[in-house]
């Protein structure tokens, strides 16, 4: 009987490929996508798969209750949880986090509560490399204490502490990844490379942090997915997985790529006023994923980074949202990296 896999915030970037790429390529499983279809969910995203035997959408809150308990409790059940829905952009969690703990927080708790009580064979909790905080050198191990620096952070960081204590208290088969930057087509153009990339080729300008040193590493979405699927298939119970490509850029080194992509100078690009709390640099040491689970990043950096560009440049990217008021004492948004 096929694995029936519940995809929680399928309809957003990472969620979307991961549904689009597990039905293509493996016949054991049916897919059932939760999204509540906020601003960067999008049902277009899923177009592919809308009429594959396997798959079927249904629209609806993670911090509802009663439909949670529909789906995993449901006559049809459900065998594996593959948790991607989350609010996840830093400046809108400084401007207003109570919908961050509210979905992040609460939301994981309403599926893992489920889960529990459902008898759920596996549940992979898909979380950040943010929840470590900065780090001056070297590379956060799984084993890191977590120090989160925005609203956002530390809401997946209690999601991370939800999802491994419903491990150990009731013995639900959990694993949490903890990903580095994540760049590819159709991802929402609030994060550094769309909204950049959909700016310049409008012939706007784009901002960039204070001076642009903030450091990060970048992995395309084709790694990542392929990852998460090793973790389901393979992974250890309890354990945390880094999910890392060791290529890492500073802000204003990968600015300089898209400019070229581009093909505009730097007159386009306009500094802001760094943001509170900003993290200097982040890179994961994922070592334990290669080692135990086999798995390597394959998509060379630069070469999927044009192709990107030249799927933005084809496609563009959904309207950006009107921006929401914010404090006076916030900086203006600019992009999350």
């Amino acid at each position: 009987m096929a694995t029936h896999i519940l995809v929680t915030g399928g309809a957003g970037f990472i969620g979307s490929h991961y549904v689009r790429t597990l039905l293509a390529t493996n016949r054991e499983v049916r897919v059932t996508v939760l999204d509540r279809l906020t601003y960067a969910g999008d049902r277009a995203n899923l177009a592919a798969v809308e009429a594959h035997p396997g798959f079927r959408f249904l629209p609806g809150d993670i911090g509802d209750p009663a439909i949670v308990e529909d789906v995993i409790g449901g006559v049809d059940g459900v065998d594996h949880v593959v948790h991607f829905a989350a609010e996840t952009h830093v400046d809108r969690s400084i401007s207003g986090g109570q919908e961050f703990v509210r979905t992040n927080v609460l939301g994981t708790h309403v599926l893992l509560d489920a889960a529990v009580r459902h008898g759920v064979r596996r549940f992979v909790h898909v979380s950040t490399d943010e929840v470590y905080g900065s780090i001056p050198h070297g590379s956060w191990p799984e084993e890191h204490p977590l120090r989160p620096s925005s609203p956002y952070s530390a809401s997946k960081a209690s999601s991370d502490l939800l999802a491994l204590a419903s491990h150990t208290t009731y013995g639900l088969d959990v694993c949490v990844t903890r990903c580095c930057n994540n760049y590819g087509p159709r991802q929402y153009p609030e994060k550094l490379i769309p909204l950049f990339v959909t700016r310049l080729l409008a012939g706007q300008s784009v901002p960039l942090y204070g001076t642009g040193a903030n450091s990060r590493e970048w992995l395309h979405v084709d790694d990542h997915v392929a990852a998460l699927e090793r973790v389901r298939t393979a992974g250890r119970a309890g354990h945390v997985y880094n999910i890392g490509s060791g290529v890492e850029l500073t802000n204003r080194e990968l600015t300089a790529l898209l400019l070229d992509a581009c093909g505009v100078g730097w007159d386009r690009v306009e500094p802001v006023t760094d943001r509170p709390g900003h993290d200097l640099r982040y890179a994961v040491d994922s070592a334990k994923i290669r080692r135990e689970l086999g798995w390597e990043p394959r998509r060379e950096f630069r070469a999927a980074l044009a192709e990107t560009v030249a799927w933005y440049r084809r496609h563009g990217g959904p309207p950006r949202p009107a921006p929401k008021p914010r404090p006076a004492e916030v900086t203006p948004p600019a992009a999350h990296a």
